[in-house]
């Protein structure tokens, strides 16, 4: 659907702007006013990660007049494979930093207010509240479920991109038009169910990919041109080169944007709402948690253990903690690995971070293995206090 332009037009171009924008303004559905209307938007860009990086680049390079980037992240070395806003000499440096310093470079007429800070619900009102446009790069649920909840309830559209490996999805949700993130997605997934891309990996190129469809969206939003993928779901796959379209309708029964709203206030708490772990997981870690200090004082002492590595093989093979054994999270779970495992020595798991661990951990106390253990903060726990020379990824 057509939709009416999303902010008036600035009043007047430079001779600088027209210069630098000359190939917009011959553009008959973009124009002169098509362009005025980008130099008066304001467009905040919520992370400046894979995704952030090639929107807020071309955001720039479009000409909108006021950019704002939040994120209280800094850059790491895994960040430059798919990050191009950031160079090695960001490393360290705050990425809503470095991604400013980018965008002056790129364009210098344009504004760039910065938000170094985490975004929660105490602050989400008042820094969306600024902005004629949000769009979103995160990469967590809970935050995409608080960005939906709080665009919504202040009436704003938001242009979102999902991304991992080789494949990844864009819509525009405005809820005053079509349907919001939660007539798609009414609840998150099971913990553990969707790997995140530091844990399933992503294609750096497919950020440019989805970013550059959510700039082609915001743009279209601000300047009223073309049919913007409101009640549309663009789903890309890279290996197959295939885009196809979902229709998405606004649904009736949606509890934040539907005829009968149960949500009419943001969520006291999203991490809780998305579960990092399931109840199961939660009750199995209970007395069965060690730290990766206390695996290596077991190993050291020749403690009969069976150490499982229940990450993904991609993963295994970058880094791993003497001694581990490899099986897949899901091979535990679907209960195939059962027989792999040794009754007679006390099994301790770990992953990543500990959700995934923490989950199989509660299928192994399911199956009868009652003394099995996970590591709380698995491997990056255990390069972090014993052995930082390992690669983080």
């Amino acid at each position: 659907m057509s939709l009416p332009p999303l902010v008036e037009p600035a009043a007047e171009l430079t001779v600088d702007e027209i210069r630098r924008y000359s190939r917009h303004l011959i553009i008959p559905d973009v124009g002169v006013e098509g362009q005025k209307r980008l130099k008066n938007a304001r467009v905040l860009c919520v992370g400046a990660g894979g995704l952030g990086s090639p929107a807020l680049m071309y955001l720039a390079a479009a000409g909108v007049g006021t950019l704002g980037i939040i994120d209280f992240d800094t850059v790491d070395e895994s960040n430059l494979q798919r990050q191009i806003i950031h160079g090695v000499s960001d490393v360290g440096r705050s990425k809503a930093e470095s991604a400013a310093a980018s965008i002056r470079e790129i364009n210098p007429l344009v504004n760039v207010e910065i938000h170094n800070t985490a975004l929660d619900r105490d602050n989400v009102r008042e820094i969306f509240s600024s902005y004629d446009l949000i769009v979103d790069g995160t990469d967590n649920f809970a935050t995409r479920y608080m960005v939906n909840d709080a665009a919504v309830l202040l009436g704003k559209p938001y242009v979102w991109g999902s991304i991992y490996r080789f494949d990844g999805q864009a819509s525009v949700f405005w809820a005053e038009h079509g349907p919001c993130y939660r007539c798609l997605y009414p609840e998150p997934p099971p913990p553990g169910m969707v790997p995140s891309c530091a844990e399933g990996g992503v294609l750096g190129v497919l950020c440019a990919s989805i970013g550059s469809i959510q700039v082609n969206e915001a743009i279209k939003l601000l300047a009223g041109i073309g049919e913007p993928l409101v009640g549309r779901l663009m789903v890309y796959d890279a290996l197959e080169m295939s885009y196809r379209k979902i229709k998405v309708r606004k649904d009736p029964n949606c509890a934040l944007c539907g005829e009968n709203p149960t949500v009419t206030d943001l969520l006291e708490d999203y991490e809780d709402f998305c579960g990092a772990v399931s109840e199961e997981a939660q009750e199995a870690v209970v007395d069965s948690t060690i730290t990766a200090v206390e695996l290596k004082e077991w190993q050291d002492a020749g403690k009969d253990i069976f150490l499982v590595d229940v990450r993904e093989p991609a993963e295994y093979e970058i880094v791993r903690i003497p001694g581990a054994t490899l099986i897949p999270k899901g091979e535990i779970l679907s209960g195939e690995a059962l027989s792999k495992l040794p009754q007679d020595r006390q099994i301790v798991l770990h992953c990543k971070s500990g959700v995934r661990s923490a989950e199989a951990l509660a299928a192994l106390k399911a199956a009868g293995f009652s003394d099995a253990v996970h590591v709380q903060g698995g491997v990056l726990s255990w390069i972090k206090q014993i052995d930082p020379s390992l690669p983080a990824y």
